[in-house]
């Protein structure tokens, strides 16, 4: 194979300002030939836009015009199409999460494995420079103890798509923000086992009639979604983890923190810091700077397509995205079991 030939089934937001791009930043290998949407003008539009071939309304027609497909579309229809993609023999990249639920997860990976083909699930943070840098000071680190996510937005609540409707999302601040750096915290941690998961969901500042919001208009009338979250989680080896994620909270101001206090010393992301001691000394160390791809989403396209050609190995592997999806799935249990 000379190039990998790629489709992009939705061509929204994110596949405009990310995906496509970074695959076609990426000419040696691999050829964007076909998009595919429900809204056929729409589709045409960015077709003419970036120069691709064959354009599609309904996806099952264009897997004989690629051998990978990039999926964008809300997170409903994820297992629907990349089921389908490996039935017709096609690798696939799906944007986070990835699924609805958990048990759609699963069979995700069963149809991956029966196709041999590759599934990839969109968690860039995974690849931002500092994460990658973190992930080999894990050996300063130790074995986790504690570890601290939060990824907060004071009023932040998508105003465009359909990030609002539980029945095409599944959800709100959780499954659409804080899954990336829950992800990348337990990336980080090694991916323990985890044994007991206890969380609460909140929407009270995103139905109050009126309100603020940055990033444009929503109903609050029909909002029902969380827009804010908290969990406390335990894994096997012992570690626990605290997790926070809002995209409407009274704070100070955005914060991304990922933080982990093993047996050994300790690290935080953004920045990066590593805490250590010795000699009697307790000592602070940042970089000054770091190696690696300034555009994550670009060095993920790059993983994918590589893994597809056999040159590498996935960083995000099913299985661990299959793990978020399962600790998602019982942080939304224990809130309404709370509620």
């Amino acid at each position: 194979m000379s190039k990998l030939r790629i489709g992009i089934i939705g061509v929204g937001g994110i596949a405009q300002g990310r995906h496509i791009p970074a695959f076609q930043s990426l000419k040696d290998d691999c050829v964007i030939t076909a998009v595919s949407d429900v809204n056929l003008e729409r589709a045409k539009e960015v077709a003419e836009n970036f120069q691709i071939t064959h354009v599609f309304e309904q996806y099952q027609d264009m897997f004989s015009e690629v051998d990978a497909v990039c999926i964008c579309t809300p997170n409903k229809f994820h297992a629907e199409i990349t089921i389908a993609a490996f039935a017709a023999g096609v690798h696939v990249m799906c944007e986070k999460p990835m699924a609805l639920s958990a048990a759609e997860c699963e069979e995700m990976l069963a149809a991956a494995k029966k196709a041999n083909k590759t599934l990839k699930i969109a968690y860039h943070y995974r690849f931002m420079k500092n994460a990658q840098a973190a992930k080999k000071l894990m050996g300063q680190v130790g074995t986790p103890l504690v570890t601290r996510v939060q990824a907060l937005r004071r009023r932040k609540v998508p105003g465009w798509g359909v990030f609002t409707n539980k029945s095409l999302q599944g959800g709100g601040s959780l499954i659409d923000y804080g899954c990336h750096l829950l992800d990348l915290a337990i990336w980080l941690m090694g991916n323990p086992k985890h044994i007991t998961v206890s969380g609460s969901t909140y929407q009270a500042l995103s139905t109050k009639p009126e309100g603020t919001n940055e990033w444009g208009a929503f109903d609050r009338k029909t909002f029902d979604v969380d827009d804010h979250v908290t969990a406390y989680i335990k894994f096997e080896n012992g570690a626990s983890l605290l997790l926070e994620t809002s995209w409407a909270a009274n704070i100070l101001e955005d914060k991304e923190l990922v933080s982990i206090s093993g047996v050994d010393g300790g690290i935080s992301v953004f920045p990066l810091e590593l805490y250590t001691e010795k000699d009697g000394m307790q000592l602070n160390s940042s970089a000054a700077w770091l190696a690696g791809e300034e555009d994550p989403g670009l060095a993920q396209a790059k993983n994918f397509v590589d893994t597809c050609l056999g040159r590498t190995e996935l960083v995000v592997k099913p299985e661990e995205a299959l793990q978020v999806s399962q600790i998602i799935d019982d942080i939304y249990r224990s809130g309404e079991e709370f509620k």
